[in-house]
C-alpha cells in the first residue's frame, strides 16, 4: 500500500472513465475524495460507489468550463475541508475535426474545459497547498498533445498546454514542497473511445501504432496517478509520464 495520511484530493472528471478509476483507487488507499463533473448524477455515483465500498466521497456538479463556478465551489470546499491536499486536473471533452472545417465555437470549447480549467482549478486549490508546504497535483494530458494528432487541433493544442503547464508550476511550486506532473494518456478503452475501439477496420488501424498492440485500461492510469499522489512520489516534479503502450517512444 502506498502511503497517504489521511489526504483529501479532488478530482475533475470523476464522473466516468479515467477520472472514475482514478477517484476510486485513491479512496482505496483511504484518501477522502471530492468527486467533480458537470453532472450531479455521474458524480454523484462514483461517490455513492465509494461510499458503499467503505470509502470516503464527496459529490461535486460544477461545470469546470465556467471559472465562476470554480471560483465559487473552491471557496465553498475550502471552507468545509482545511485543506485539499492532491488537486487531478483530469475533465476533459473533444470536438474533432481537421482544421479548416473547425468551428471558432469547437477550439475555444475544448480549450476553456481542457486547459483553462486547470489554470482555474490549480490556482485556487493550489495556494493553500503552498501554504501547507505538501501537495500532489497531476494534470491529464495525452500523447495527442506530446506527439499531435490529426483532425485534434483543438485537443492536442489544450493538451501540450497542459504539459506546459505543468513544467511551469513544477517550478513555481518547488520550494514549498507541492510537486506537480503530468501523464499522457495513449488510447485507452473509455466512453470516449468507444467508437474506435469497437470499429474493428478503426482500432486495427491504431494499434498499428501502438508497440504492446492493445489498449489500455483506465485502470493504468489510475495506478499511476495515485503513486504521483503518494508521499512515495515526493521526488518526483515536472515529468510528462507517457502511458501508451509505446507510442510516442
Amino acid at each position: 500500500m502506498l502511503t497517504f495520511n489521511n489526504r483529501t484530493a479532488l478530482v475533475t472528471g470523476a464522473g466516468r472513465g479515467i477520472g472514475k478509476a482514478i477517484a476510486e483507487t485513491l479512496a482505496r488507499h483511504g484518501v477522502t475524495v471530492i468527486c467533480v463533473s458537470k453532472s450531479a448524477d455521474s458524480c454523484g455515483a462514483t461517490a455513492a460507489a465509494i461510499i458503499a465500498s467503505g470509502g470516503k466521497a464527496k459529490a461535486l456538479a460544477v461545470d469546470v468550463a465556467d471559472g465562476a463556478a470554480i471560483a465559487k465551489a473552491s471557496e465553498e470546499l475550502l471552507k468545509e475541508f482545511p485543506t485539499i491536499d492532491i488537486l487531478v486536473n483530469n475533465a476533459g471533452i473533444t470536438r474533432d475535426g481537421l482544421l479548416f472545417r473547425m468551428s471558432e465555437t469547437d477550439w475555444n470549447d475544448v480549450l476553456t474545459t481542457n486547459l483553462t480549467s486547470c489554470f482555474h482549478w490549480t490556482k485556487l486549490i493550489g495556494r493553500p497547498m503552498t501554504r501547507a508546504r505538501w501537495g500532489r497535483i497531476v494534470n491529464m494530458a495525452s500523447v495527442s498533445g506530446v506527439m499531435g494528432n490529426a483532425g485534434q487541433a483543438n485537443y492536442s493544442a489544450a493538451k501540450a498546454g497542459m504539459i506546459g503547464l505543468t513544467k511551469t508550476l513544477a517550478r513555481e511550486f518547488a520550494g514549498r514542497s507541492v510537486t506537480v506532473n503530468a501523464v499522457a494518456p495513449g488510447f485507452i478503452k473509455t466512453d470516449m473511445t468507444t467508437d474506435f475501439v469497437n470499429n474493428p477496420e478503426a482500432s486495427a488501424r491504431i494499434l498499428e501504432a501502438v508497440p504492446l498492440k492493445r489498449f489500455g485500461e483506465a485502470a493504468d492510469i489510475a495506478n499511476l496517478t495515485t503513486y504521483l499522489c503518494s508521499e512515495e512520489a515526493g521526488y518526483i516534479t515536472g515529468q510528462v509520464f507517457n502511458v501508451d503502450g509505446g507510442m510516442a517512444m
